[in-house]
């Protein structure tokens, strides 16, 4: 439990190739890539030519994260690129429904992203469209936040609504994913781990020792979490 995808956002961005690669070889479980338009986030980060460029380095699904307006616009594109994984905000489109239908005709994996003070209830009609939820635990736009504690109780509510579906849809947790915050998040019932500055890229250490110590990590935890059970 607890699927490790480093935000590769918060990695050097000119050595971003060879970070693949290393983190490829640690077992991630997969690459988020963080697309900010500077107007729904405040911020500019990644696009498709990067995505492109690192696609090769790597067979571990790339989950593209559009935080940006109108994201029905750039479907094509990035899944043309290379992305596997594309998650929208329900903010951001009008036509939700139609959006996510068209990730899911590209034959990739589709998700709706809600920012922290955003309800729940903009998926009560698109949970048939739906592989995976990403929970914002800060709001969009930068890196090092500080974790947003009222999102926990959105994690356990969300994860009862899935239960009640009946359905297989991951829950997927963005924002200051720390050593504190991740028996939290986990525990609450989320299922994939976006990684930033605040557990897998530290100064201090080398990407496989982050990555190493934090497979020890939750390793310890679900094994914890198994003999408590």
């Amino acid at each position: 439990m607890g699927q490790i995808g480093p935000s590769l956002m918060c990695a050097n961005m000119g050595e971003l190739r060879d970070a693949i690669v290393r983190l490829d070889q640690s077992n991630v479980d997969f690459f988020h890539f963080d697309i900010m338009d500077g107007n729904f986030a405040p911020n500019f980060t990644m696009g498709p030519d990067m995505i492109r460029s690192l696609r090769s380095h790597s067979d571990k699904p790339f989950d593209a994260h559009l935080m940006v307006e109108e994201p029905e616009r750039y479907i094509d594109i990035f899944a043309d690129a290379g992305a596997d994984m594309i998650s929208v905000h329900a903010e951001s489109t009008i036509h939700l429904q139609r959006t996510l239908t068209n990730i899911k005709n590209k034959g990739l994996q589709a998700g709706v992203a809600l920012n922290p003070s955003s309800s729940l209830n903009h998926l009560d009609y698109v949970w048939d469209m739906m592989d995976y939820v990403v929970l914002m635990t800060v709001n969009p736009g930068f890196a090092g936040q500080k974790f947003i504690p009222l999102t926990l109780d959105k994690i356990s509510r969300l994860k009862d609504m899935v239960h009640e579906q009946g359905l297989d849809i991951q829950i997927q947790v963005d924002g200051n994913i720390s050593y504190e915050t991740i028996p939290k998040v986990l525990e609450r019932g989320a299922d994939m781990l976006v990684c930033g500055t605040s557990c897998l890229f530290k100064k201090d250490e080398s990407l496989e020792e982050s990555t190493e110590k934090l497979h020890t990590f939750l390793n310890e935890f679900n094994s914890n979490r198994v003999t408590n059970s």
